[in-house]
């Protein structure tokens, strides 16, 4: 009997021993997955911040984000949609398209309803094969478990993140606090992006000179410089333009315009931009050129320009007390500057603008900054 009892004793010591074992065991695995889930999340934010800074378009940015996140979290569908300002639009989908229509009108779901109200994650999950998820409708077996994240960018609401999976309660276990920063992440992407989109849209063709306007430098131009570590930068002014329109007439202005920039656009490759700055100005970025030789190039174009003679177009009218005028010629101020891959632009040009605008009317050189 003492035998009996002492191995019964021995049983229950290794029972409790293995009890023990098994919840450290367990323990350690939850720290494992939290910081194996940490670890992901750095790695995420840094994909983001990469895809941030790759001059591709705009919407294709938010879709390489969407890859990511299905890529890292082993998401079995992610879906982000975004309203244009006239209706809800999917961005980016590893769904099919023919399913588009029930997932662009998930904010008519009183599932989300509370979710979107209060800008808290809803997450729902079926507990047998034979339930479907409440907003699926004719697809109700391709998705079983979802997490809807609302998106709101200056407490305006802007859309929605929705990450499916094909398991019951496939997200009970997922680190939220996780996905909460992931889903912060997406707002920041679309912030940039838009910032972005925004930017292109303001790209208009300048009548005039035929030229972009200067909003394509930052927008799709960049997309060319930043091929090179280094550019020239150059901004020219046509110093008497003021006096040609006053003087002279508008259409004689419109005229040195034109004939200014078809002598530089006749010079340049695909690789060089050239657009209208403002007013009087006009810049060149020479896309992996040094400053030596864009200023013996300016040099060049500069006295062909002023070599030109242009007969006042028919809006002109001589006054009886002063001598007709017969044709002007062109003057211009050029600047040129070295501009630095990953630096703002936008400063390089303003500062060569602000160079240009304070110099005297009668400064008539090639100069470096």
């Amino acid at each position: 009997m003492g035998i009996l009892i002492g191995i019964i004793v021995i049983l229950l010591g290794i029972a409790i021993a293995l009890v023990v074992y098994n919840k450290n065991l367990n323990n350690k695995l939850k720290v494992l997955k939290n910081t194996n889930q940490k670890i992901t999340s750095l790695n995420v934010l840094q994909d983001f911040m990469n895809t941030i800074s790759e001059q591709i378009p705009a919407d294709q940015k938010i879709k390489r984000i969407n890859e990511i996140l299905i890529e890292k979290y082993e998401i079995r569908y992610s879906t982000i949609v975004i309203y244009n300002g006239l209706e809800y639009e999917i961005k980016a989908s590893n769904v099919e398209s023919k399913h588009w229509d029930t997932l662009k009108n998930l904010q008519s779901e009183k599932t989300f309803a509370d979710s979107i109200q209060t800008a808290t994650t809803k997450y729902i999950t079926v507990n047998n094969e034979n339930e479907k998820l409440p907003y699926l409708k004719m697809e109700y077996a391709r998705a079983k478990s979802a997490m809807f994240f609302p998106l709101y960018i200056d407490n305006i609401y802007i859309g929605y993140w929705i990450i499916e999976g094909i398991k019951a309660h496939e997200f009970d276990n997922v680190d939220t606090t996780v996905l909460e920063v992931v889903k912060n992440n997406i707002i920041s992407v679309l912030r940039t992006v838009e910032n972005q989109r925004i930017i292109s849209n303001l790209v208009r063709e300048d009548s005039c000179s035929g030229l972009k306007t200067v909003e394509y430098l930052y927008s799709d131009g960049k997309n060319i410089i930043d091929r090179y570590p280094t550019s020239a930068v150059c901004v020219f002014k046509i110093t008497n333009l003021h006096k040609i329109n006053e003087r002279v007439s508008r259409k004689t202005g419109d005229e040195v315009i034109a004939k200014v920039c078809k002598i530089i656009k006749d010079n340049l490759t695909d690789e060089y931009l050239f657009v209208r700055y403002v007013g009087a100005e006009f810049a060149l970025v020479f896309s992996g050129s040094d400053v030596d030789g864009v200023a013996q190039f300016m040099g060049d174009i500069k006295s062909r320009i002023e070599s030109i003679k242009i007969r006042p177009r028919e809006d002109y009218k001589a006054t009886a007390t002063a001598k007709p005028i017969p044709y002007v010629i062109p003057r211009i101020n050029v600047v040129i500057t070295t501009y630095y891959k990953g630096t703002a632009l936008e400063e390089v040009l303003s500062r060569l603008e602000n160079y240009l605008d304070s110099a005297p009317e009668t400064e008539n050189e090639i100069n470096y900054l």
